[in-house]
Formats: structure tokens, sequence, C-alpha cells
């Protein structure tokens, strides 16, 4: 443990721990849907700290909750989240823990090398979202989905933060931001169904604060490398 959490800050242990806490009394409080949410809630957030100090095991964590937060879209029908975290995040996960292996900082940090891509890989990317989102769009409303524009919007948001994050690119931090908006709403929605889901809220909200702070972070480690 003392391994792990070796370079980290006094705030960002601060942060993990109020993260951890917060999820963990709004499970105690209102119930938690279940222990599996529960339990993908602590390893998400865990996985957030880690790629905020660009650590590949933020990324080993991040399969591990892809696999889990998939099971608990099936549960609530939430298949958009199904097919985004099991058939598209969980895989680009792995892709990115290879990818942060094998492009180590070379300042002997546990530590990313981030990379910066050019204006035309964005253009490319934008291409690939729309194309992701046309598709998904019509597949997720065959099956029925619930919330079906947040769900497509959540689809658009995954895809880009997971090809950023494959990239080493410091703005995929952003668009996980963003997509942790379009969960809040969604899962306040079924909040309406089930008060249980309120602990599910509060997890994404702590994702939030987490991502924001990983682009922040990742702004600090960049300058340092470059320096």
């Amino acid at each position: 443990m003392k391994k792990l959490i070796d370079g980290f800050t006094l705030y960002e242990i601060i942060l993990w721990g109020i993260s951890v806490n917060a999820i963990t009394v709004s499970f105690l409080i209102f119930g938690g849907a279940s222990i599996l949410n529960f339990t993908a809630s602590l390893i998400g957030v865990t996985s957030l700290i880690f790629c905020a100090k660009g650590d590949a095991a933020g990324q080993a964590l991040m399969i591990v909750f892809s696999l889990l937060y998939g099971l608990i879209s099936y549960y609530t029908k939430y298949y958009g989240e199904m097919i985004t975290y099991m058939g598209m995040t969980m895989p680009m996960a792995m892709f990115s823990l290879i990818s942060w292996i094998r492009h180590p900082y070379k300042g002997g940090e546990r530590q990313v090398e981030i990379n910066s891509i050019k204006k035309t890989e964005y253009i490319f990317l934008c291409f690939l979202a729309i194309l992701v989102t046309f598709i998904f769009y019509y597949v997720l409303k065959a099956l029925g989905t619930a919330s079906l524009f947040f769900s497509t919007v959540s689809v658009t948001t995954s895809f880009s933060a997971a090809y950023l994050t494959f990239r080493r690119c410091r703005t995929y931090a952003l668009f996980y931001a963003m997509n942790d908006v379009v969960l809040i709403i969604l899962w306040c929605i079924a909040c309406t169904q089930d008060s249980r889901y309120i602990s599910v809220v509060i997890c994404f909200l702590m994702f939030l604060v987490n991502d924001i702070y990983g682009f922040y972070s990742w702004g600090r480690m960049k300058d340092r490398q470059k320096g």
C-alpha cells in the first residue's frame, strides 16, 4: 500500500479520502441500489486519482470499473451505458493500459509520458465521434434504451474521452468531466424511480471533481515534463 501511494500529495490523499467517504456515507444513508454499486463506485473513484497522477494502475482499475458499471447499467436498462462501458470503455482502457506502460515518463516517476495531438487529429476524432454517435443512436433506440437522448450523448463523450486517454492527451479529463455531468443527469432520472440510486449520483459527483482535478494535474505534469 505504501508503494502504491508513494508520490501522492497530501491534497490528493485528502481528495481520495473525501471521495471514498462521500460514496460510503451516501450508500449507508440511502441504502445503495446494491453492494455492486458500492464496490464499483469505490474502484472507479480510486482509478481516477491514479489516472490524475498519470499512473497506469488507474487504467487497470478502470477495466474492472467498466465491467461492474456495465452490469449495473444492464440491470437499470441503461443499455447505452452497458454497451459503452463494456463494449468500448473497457477495451479502450485495456489499450490505454498498454499505451501508458509502453510510454513511461523518463524522469524516473511512475508516470506516463504526456502527448500532444495536432488539430487535424482532433478533426479526425470529431468525425469518429459523430459516426459512433450516429450508429449507437439507432442501436440504442432499437433496444428501447431508457433516456435515449442522454444515453446517446454519453456515448459521444465517453468515446472521445477514451480515445484521448489512449493517446495520452490531457484533454481526456475534460471529456470525462462532460461525461460525468451527463451521467449525473441520467442517474438523477433513475432516482425518480428508485431513491437508492442517489448513491450513484453522489459517486459521479465525486467523479466530476476528480476528473477536473485530473485535467489540472496533467497540466502541471506536462509543464514539468517539458522543463
